[in-house]
């Protein structure tokens, strides 16, 4: 009995609490609603294993107000601390990206790269000055409530927003807008190591990370394909994927394969648009280009229908995605090829219908009217003739035809063709 409660003192003894790793979710290229989602997923598993600590690694020129408010309100909430890198070399927080890295409960940049621009930009062209101003005020104030709580300057970080002004590692950790800087996150969490932070609710905590291993969070697989389908390029192709299809589909019934595609890149498009916010009034600038493309095909205009389809198009591709920062504008690389190729396409369909519709029908009664036909016996008038096969009784229109002479088939009486000669 002694042994048996001496082993398991010693067992007790030998079993370590397994440490929780630190997540590090990388913040590159556009904030959106994906990376909303992915990085307060992120946060809450944080949260869930108790992780010491965990590090955003910046990339960023910005997104999304709605999307960055929405990181940054998780932040302030939770009770993981979250550590803001802009990093590696090279790497920036512009506008959205220096908001949340003003409100990070440490701030470090990697040398070599740089943080601010944070002035808001609206997505819809010029503002007057008094929206200029309520928009610019409401940003200082955000970014000024952040920085205060954390113990940054204020000052310059109002001025990032008010002035569009940016700074690189070394100024912002002299002038107090950061808290380091080091080359990579080994180092971070080396300097971090027994450092004392101010959480945002004014509480203090020591980090304690010795032993932790960093472990990368990717997206998951339903993140990764609103990743690849939230870009602006792709919003634009699968709109014009959706057009084309559906209207392959309409003009030719029945064939079935462009249905399905267009209606699956029309329910991805408007997925998509959930992520990205969208200017309808570019999706209606699209469409009425498709229509001037269609009626380039019946009414002469000299190409003046085309061009004003193109025009429309090139402009409603400008407008489509409602958003201010040039990365989340449409190239022109993908936007010119994309509106000559939609164009020619459409016409070309276009002009198909029509030359099917006004095309000679091949069957039936009206089949027979303008086919050769070669007379069986001598029409004078009356006789028969061959066509299609077939044997019909005829009567010549004018003058007579001998046996063996190639007839043309006018009209159709009952059982009774009339024909003239010639063919």
């Amino acid at each position: 009995m002694r042994s048996l409660l001496v082993g398991s003192v010693i067992l007790a003894a030998g079993v370590v609490p397994a440490r929780a790793d630190i997540p590090v979710v990388d913040v590159s290229g556009v904030i959106h609603a994906v990376t909303a989602s992915h990085v307060t997923a992120a946060i809450e598993r944080a949260d869930s294993t108790a992780a010491p600590l965990l590090i955003l690694r910046m990339d960023t020129p910005g997104g999304l107000d709605t999307s960055m408010r929405q990181i940054i309100d998780r932040m302030l909430n939770c009770k993981t601390p979250v550590v803001v890198f802009v990093g590696p070399s090279g790497a920036r927080a512009a506008s959205a990206g220096f908001v949340i890295a003003m409100a990070a409960d440490v701030a470090a940049m990697a040398p070599g790269t740089n943080l601010g621009a944070a002035h808001p930009v609206s997505s819809m062209g010029a503002m007057d000055e008094v929206m200029k101003k309520k928009v610019s005020e409401d940003a200082a104030a955000y970014v000024r409530s952040k920085a205060e709580r954390r113990g940054r300057n204020v000052s310059l970080a109002e001025k990032a927003v008010i002035e569009s002004r940016s700074f690189t590692e070394k100024e912002a950790l002299d002038q107090k807008l950061i808290d380091l800087v080091v080359k990579d996150i080994p180092e971070l969490l080396t300097t971090l190591e027994g450092r004392e932070i101010r959480r945002f609710d004014g509480s203090k905590l020591t980090l304690r990370l010795a032993g932790h291993k960093t472990v990368a969070v990717d997206l998951n697989w339903r993140q990764g394909i609103l990743a690849a389908i939230a870009r602006p390029e792709v919003l634009f192709l699968l709109l014009l994927g959706a057009l084309a299809g559906l209207g392959a589909e309409l003009s030719h019934p029945g064939t079935l394969f462009p249905g399905i595609l267009g209606t699956f890149c029309l329910i991805l498009f408007l997925f998509a648009s959930q992520i990205i916010p969208i200017n309808w009034a570019g999706v209606l600038l699209i469409l009425l280009a498709v229509g001037l493309f269609a009626a380039e095909v019946k009414i002469t205009s000299y190409g003046l229908l085309t061009t004003a389809g193109i025009v429309a198009m090139v402009l409603g591709a400008m407008m489509l995605v409602d958003a201010p920062i040039p990365e989340m504008r449409i190239r022109w690389t993908t936007l010119v090829p994309a509106s000559l190729l939609m164009a020619a396409g459409t016409i070309g369909l276009v002009r198909l219908v029509i030359q099917a519709q006004l095309r000679r029908p091949q069957t039936g009664v009206e089949g027979l009217i303008g086919q050769a036909a070669r007379a069986e016996t001598a029409l004078a008038p009356n006789g028969w003739v061959t066509v299609q096969g077939e044997s019909w009784r005829a009567l010549i229109e004018s003058g007579a035809a001998a046996a063996g002479e190639m007839v043309v088939v006018t009209s159709v009486e009952g059982l009774l063709l009339r024909v003239r000669k010639g063919v």
